[in-house]
């Protein structure tokens, strides 16, 4: 039993670190496609909306490369100095990933106020409409292929990373409105579209910041999670209740403990095996679970009526 145990731990853990390692690769990847591609298109066409999604390939390849190195690194186990792993590291991918998209925003509503002042008509405009749809077919791709990661794996970075392209699908199709209307004579557009961009990403980032700043301050994960710890540990017939569950993630570690209330003179082995029943129970429901048991005699919890479910 617990050799077919650690050949599922061990299969779970590979899955998880070929889905992370193969999205992030791809998104680099697909980043300097979409880079070389926008370069030569806003050369040619000196579009400010077209400089906007070039702008913001810059920072996604910034972010990629941020999420190519810290995935790694958080897929490392834990050591001395990081008894509980290095999956936060994660987290600080996306804060990072937040900051260069606040960074991008900035930027493209400076030019683009530039632009409103001074606005002209573009230079082979086909070019870049070209450009946009080859960015579009990529973005899809590589938003699946994040798609199929986060649903295996529930990775933050990847999932901030994926945020970030899915807005980018949205921002293409407006780029594509903006280069017709520009065509039509609607100079102005061109900076308008561009404006509208960089607030949109500054609003995407939020949700970013915002999951990334709970993983980091252990926030509790869903009620559901605890819910069903707690109907785990009562299978058990000589377990009597349970209380004081916590829960917090790290990277791919979802973090565990509480308490198992018990008979007062049970022997020490007899609670030792009910708390390891327990325990693979839970680690068979929740794979990537780290899980910490304190048993507690009934009559303490008896006494104590106020202690936290």
């Amino acid at each position: 039993m617990n050799r077919i145990r650690v050949v599922v731990k061990s299969e779970i853990k590979d899955s998880y670190s070929f889905w992370v390692k193969f999205a992030s690769s791809f998104a680099l990847f697909a980043a300097f496609s979409m880079i070389l591609v926008k370069i030569w298109a806003w050369y040619q066409t000196d579009s400010a909306v077209m400089l906007a999604s070039l702008t913001d390939s810059f920072f996604d390849v910034a972010a990629s490369v941020i999420n190519f190195f810290v995935i790694r690194y958080a897929l490392m186990p834990a050591d001395d100095d990081h008894r509980f792993g290095h999956g936060k590291a994660e987290s600080l991918a996306g804060l990072a990933q937040a900051a260069f998209i606040f960074g991008s925003a900035l930027l493209l509503v400076f030019h683009s106020i530039e632009r409103l002042k001074n606005p002209s008509p573009l230079q082979h405009p086909i070019l870049a409409v070209y450009a946009t749809l080859f960015t579009v077919v990529m973005t899809i791709v590589l938003v699946w292929v994040q798609h199929q990661a986060i649903k295996r794996t529930r990775s933050v970075a990847i999932r901030a990373d994926s945020l970030h392209y899915k807005s980018d699908l949205l921002m293409n199709l407006a780029v594509l409105l903006s280069l017709w209307l520009t065509t039509q004579g609607y100079l102005s557009m061109d900076a308008w579209f561009a404006i509208g961009i960089a607030f949109y990403l500054m609003w995407g980032a939020k949700s970013i910041v915002q999951e990334s700043a709970n993983a980091l301050m252990d926030k509790e994960l869903p009620e559901s999670f605890s819910e069903q710890i707690r109907d785990l540990a009562l299978l058990h017939p000589k377990v009597h209740g349970i209380h004081d569950i916590r829960t917090r993630q790290a990277g791919r570690t979802i973090f565990i403990q509480f308490h198992l209330e018990l008979d007062d003179h049970m022997r020490l082995l007899d609670a030792h095996d009910i708390s390891d029943w327990v325990e693979a129970k839970v680690k068979h429901a929740i794979p990537e679970a780290e899980v910490l048991i304190h048993q507690d005699p009934i009559s303490v919890t008896e006494r104590n009526p106020e202690l936290p479910v």
